[in-house]
């Protein structure tokens, strides 16, 4: 993916879709990774607030749906057509489940934050969170590139469409 691409991305092209949320995902990750260091300078002003609501909301929404893309359109059509991805596909969604509890723990940590600003975040959760992704990512994006390799256009369209629908719900 190219980061100075000014085209949109559509669930027309699935793929570019997850990559498009890893990139976000990379983003906010970035953020919590500052967040300790900000808050020791700045303290825990508004700034801090709106940056843990937006990504509070990211991973509350739109994670949960992109790991849904994962586990029920993307993997197992990877897998039909690209049988030698099973033991990449099996560890990221065993990772799925340390994600997400990664992110309630995380989770717990800015809402303590926003209800108390004195609040010292627990480093090692934030850093347990971020170093689960970057791994999580480097397993899974070769798999993105090998479903672009493997699968036809046309069954991708499918699960684009698929996609787009589970954000109507």
């Amino acid at each position: 993916m190219n980061p100075f691409e000014t085209q949109s991305v559509t669930f027309a092209e699935p793929i570019d879709m997850l990559y498009a949320c890893h990139g976000k995902v990379r983003r906010f990750c970035s953020q919590i990774d500052m967040l300790p260091g900000y808050i020791a300078e700045h303290g825990c002003n508004e700034a801090v607030l709106q940056a843990v609501r937006q990504i509070s909301q990211y991973f509350n929404v739109a994670a949960p749906l992109h790991h849904e893309d994962e586990e029920e359109n993307f993997f197992p059509l990877l897998l039909q057509y690209a049988p030698q991805a099973q033991a990449g596909v099996d560890e990221l969604l065993h990772q799925h489940e340390s994600l997400h509890a990664n992110w309630s723990a995380l989770y717990q940590e800015f809402q303590n934050l926003e209800a108390d600003p004195q609040y010292p975040l627990q480093a090692e959760v934030l850093k347990r969170f971020t170093d689960g992704y970057a791994v999580h990512l480097g397993i899974e994006e070769p798999l993105f590139d090998m479903g672009k390799e493997f699968i036809p256009q046309e069954k991708l369209a499918e699960i684009g469409k698929i996609m787009a629908a589970r954000r109507q719900k």
